[in-house]
């Protein structure tokens, strides 16, 4: 439910973005909200309240992910080329989080959203006062589009497909919400710093799409991200500090995820 209100929010901020304002306008704005509610969670003492908080903050913050994808493809002559060396810079900023988290040793402390309110108001301010400017002047979803739409996710393997990719990201949202509690639980040492060897194998596997593409094919890609998921699994379930390299397995395993969905 929650991941279908992270999807409505953000198709209904497209169509906004594309008829009225401009995409880079409203990440600004939806960017410096979030930092304030990140901020405004360090000061909250009732673990509900926080929740909703949180919440709020996630509702704001998916849809720029799909405003930011627009943005850069709008700049972009070539894509399909163009667009992994540039998706892969967002990777690297989650090493540095990381590695800047674990050397402080803040992972554990409310220091972390202190951290990421800054970087989203910087992120902010880049996006109103800096980034070109983007607006597409599309009309909001004629008719005749919502008929295409139908068309297009009423054929039999795309559904498959999807409801594949719903059910896979089950799993997914427990990795990010409790991966650093249990390593931190059983005794890894450092454990956010360590855990961005997973962006490190995504780094690599994000430049290596378009060589996969046309060496191996769409369908052997996912069967690969897909056999890598279960790995993954796999090696957390079994996984302690006796067996470490399974620990360290399952994190590198993270490179599935872009193979699955890129």
């Amino acid at each position: 439910m929650l991941g279908d209100r992270y999807h409505d929010l953000s198709f209904f901020v497209g169509l906004i973005a594309d008829r009225f304002f401009a995409a880079q306008k409203i990440m600004g704005v939806l960017h410096l909200l979030g930092a304030l509610l990140l901020f405004l969670a360090t000061k909250i003492g009732h673990s509900n309240t926080f929740y909703w908080v949180i919440l709020a903050y996630s509702l704001l913050y998916m849809p720029t992910i799909a405003l930011s994808n627009s943005v850069a493809f709008s700049q972009m002559t070539d894509p399909g080329k163009q667009f992994p060396w540039i998706r892969v810079f967002g990777t690297l900023g989650w090493i540095v989080a990381g590695v800047m988290i674990g050397k402080l040793g803040i992972e554990k402390t409310s220091s972390t959203f202190y951290m990421a309110a800054a970087v989203s108001a910087g992120l902010g301010l880049l996006s109103l006062f800096y980034l070109t400017h983007h607006r597409k002047h599309k009309p909001l979803m004629h008719p005749k589009h919502w008929v295409r739409m139908h068309l297009y996710y009423s054929k039999r393997t795309l559904l498959d497909f999807l409801i594949a990719a719903i059910l896979v990201c089950i799993p997914l949202s427990f990795y990010y919400g409790f991966a650093n509690p249990f390593l931190n639980e059983i005794g890894f040492e450092n454990a956010a710093s360590k855990m961005t060897l997973g962006q490190v194998s995504e780094a690599v596997f994000i430049l290596a799409i378009p060589f996969l593409f046309n060496r191996i094919g769409v369908k052997k890609m996912l069967l690969l991200g897909m056999t890598a998921w279960i790995l993954r699994y796999v090696c957390f379930a079994y996984g302690n500090l006796e067996s470490s390299w399974m620990l360290y397995g399952g994190i590198i395993f993270m490179a599935s995820v872009m193979i699955s969905f890129l």
